[in-house]
C-alpha cells in the first residue's frame, strides 16, 4: 500500500463500529479524522479523535489497548478487513499512519467471533483464551531459580520451537481471520511451546486433551487449516503448531481409550 507524503497532514474519514453494550444492536458511525500525523499510531489516531468528540460532547471510541509496543496482545481490531490492519506480523499499536494515504476511508470493527462476544464498541471479551489456558497451560515441575541458558539439556532445535510459539501475545487475530473462528493456532502455541521442553512433558498428553476440549466448549470453531490464521498473526506463528496439536491430541485420546479399557477389565 502506498504511504503518505512524509510529514504533511493526513484528512481520513473513519468508518468505525459502535456498540453500548454486548444487548445492544450494533451500527458502523462515521467521524472525520482530519490533520493527522503520518507519524502517528494508528492508536494514536484514534486518541486524537476521542479528544475531539469527548471536547464536542460525544461519547469516545471504546478499543482495548495497554503496553502500544505489541506485546502484551491487548489491541485487536478489525482495519478495512484485516486483523491488525495491512501491514504483515505488525499488531494495531505498531501500525502507523503512513501506511494509509491521504483522503483514505479506514473501517474498523471488534473482533468478529461468538466466543469473543463484543463488550462495547471495538472491545471484546477474549476470557475464552485465559480459560483456555486454565485448562492445562502450565507445568508442575519444579524448575527451582534460574540456570545460565547454556548450562540446560535441550537441544537447540526445540529451544527454538519452544521460543516461536511462545511468542504468541494471545491477541485473537487468528481468530478474527479464520473464517471458522477458530483458535486452533492460539491453542497449538500455547500446547506446543510446552510440549517442546523437557519440563513441559508429564502434562503433555493431558495438557493436550485438556487444552482442546476447552477450546471446544468455548464456541471456536473448527480447524480447516484455510492458513488465514497463519497470514494474521503479529508474530508469525506457524501452521505446524496446529500439526502438532492434532498429533498430541489423537494420541492423548487414544492412551485415555486404552487406560479406560484396563481399567474397566481390571
Amino acid at each position: 500500500m502506498s504511504a503518505s507524503t512524509a510529514g504533511a497532514a493526513m484528512h481520513l474519514t473513519l468508518h468505525v463500529w459502535r456498540q453500548k453494550g454486548p444487548k445492544d444492536a450494533g451500527r458502523m458511525v462515521q467521524y472525520p479524522a482530519r490533520d493527522i500525523s503520518p507519524d502517528m499510531s494508528f492508536l494514536e489516531m484514534l486518541d486524537t479523535v476521542n479528544e475531539r468528540l469527548v471536547e464536542s460532547g460525544d461519547e469516545p471510541i471504546a478499543f482495548d489497548h495497554d503496553c502500544r509496543e505489541g506485546i502484551c496482545g491487548s489491541c485487536g481490531l478489525m482495519i478495512n478487513g484485516s486483523a491488525h490492519g495491512p501491514m504483515k506480523l505488525t499488531t494495531a499499536c505498531q501500525l502507523h499512519m503512513r501506511s494509509f494515504k491521504d483522503g483514505d476511508s479506514i473501517w474498523i470493527e471488534p473482533w468478529r467471533a461468538k466466543a469473543f462476544p463484543v463488550i462495547k464498541d471495538l472491545v471484546v471479551d477474549r476470557g475464552a483464551f485465559d480459560r483456555i489456558i486454565q485448562a492445562g497451560g502450565f507445568i508442575s515441575a519444579p524448575t527451582g531459580t534460574p540456570q545460565d541458558a547454556n548450562g540446560l539439556p535441550i537441544a537447540k532445535a526445540d529451544a527454538d520451537l519452544a521460543m516461536d510459539n511462545a511468542a504468541c501475545i494471545g491477541c485473537g487475530a487468528c481468530v478474527a481471520a479464520c473464517p471458522n473462528a477458530s483458535a486452533s493456532l492460539f491453542t497449538a502455541a500455547k500446547i506446543s511451546h510446552l510440549g517442546a521442553l523437557p519440563q513441559g512433558q508429564p502434562e503433555r498428553k493431558r495438557r493436550a486433551k485438556a487444552m482442546v476440549e476447552r477450546m471446544d466448549l468455548e464456541g471456536f470453531g473448527g480447524c480447516t487449516l484455510f492458513g488465514e490464521c497463519q497470514e494474521a498473526c503479529p508474530k508469525g506463528i506457524s501452521l505446524d503448531a496446529i500439526m502438532q496439536m492434532n498429533r498430541d491430541y489423537v494420541l492423548a485420546s487414544a492412551t485415555a481409550v486404552e487406560e479406560k479399557v484396563h481399567a474397566d477389565s481390571a
